[in-house]
């Protein structure tokens, strides 16, 4: 998302700091080779930006990969946090809304995907107290039901029946959710879409019942 409002007024701030002279001798305020190297680091790092937020640990991880030098990178990450570009905080609650909603993400796995990208303990504690117990259950239900759902027919066997249902634990495992709530979940989700598919098939059969029953004429 390009930056917009108060970021791109303190992006402009700080763009016109970093242009500045010093007023004394007409000497440069910072070093100009190091100031020219840094303003190639601050536009990767503002292109990563446009993709979407990061952590103070995240981007500052993707410019050492890129290869450039720690000390300009710590620069810019200073600079960026300087002018509110950088936010770990507001970064892991906007991330926790997002993959809780849009991928069903369990508290446990966004916690360990925090964790992943430096986020701190605080940070963390924070953004993950936005999803209640209650709140996990709910999204485990629907993704569940969802995933019951592309069952076509009625298990016939057992075989049957312990592949269907590992199929919906597995999306809820996969979510991080934990397994004695998956497999509950899983077992009720299974349960109610046999039950629907059984009742389409009864259905079907009588309207076949009907049509093909006997002539009374």
């Amino acid at each position: 998302m390009t930056p917009s409002g108060d970021k791109a007024e303190k992006l402009a701030q700080l763009s016109e700091a970093l242009a500045n002279f010093s007023a004394n001798g007409g000497e440069p305020l910072f070093d100009r080779e190091f100031e020219a190297n840094k303003a190639t680091v601050r536009n990767r790092a503002l292109r990563l930006l446009d993709v979407r937020s990061r952590s103070h640990a995240e981007l500052r991880q993707r410019l050492i990969d890129a290869e450039f030098e720690a000390a300009l990178v710590d620069s810019v990450i200073e600079d960026l946090d300087n002018a509110g570009l950088l936010n770990d905080a507001q970064f892991a609650i906007d991330w926790v809304r997002q993959r809780h909603q849009r991928r069903g993400k369990s508290r446990l796995a966004l916690d360990n995907e925090l964790r992943q990208k430096g986020v701190g303990d605080r940070e963390r504690a924070q953004a993950l107290a936005q999803i209640s117990i209650d709140d996990e259950r709910v999204k485990a239900i629907e993704l569940a039901a969802k995933k019951a759902r592309t069952i076509r027919e009625a298990p016939v066997d057992y075989r049957q029946h312990e592949r269907a249902l590992a199929k919906i634990v597995g999306v809820l495992a996969r979510r991080g959710y934990p397994q004695s709530m998956s497999l509950d979940i899983a077992r009720n989700a299974l349960e109610q879409r046999i039950a629907e598919l059984t009742e389409d098939e009864q259905l079907a059969g009588t309207a076949a019942n009907d049509e093909t029953g006997p002539d009374t004429a």
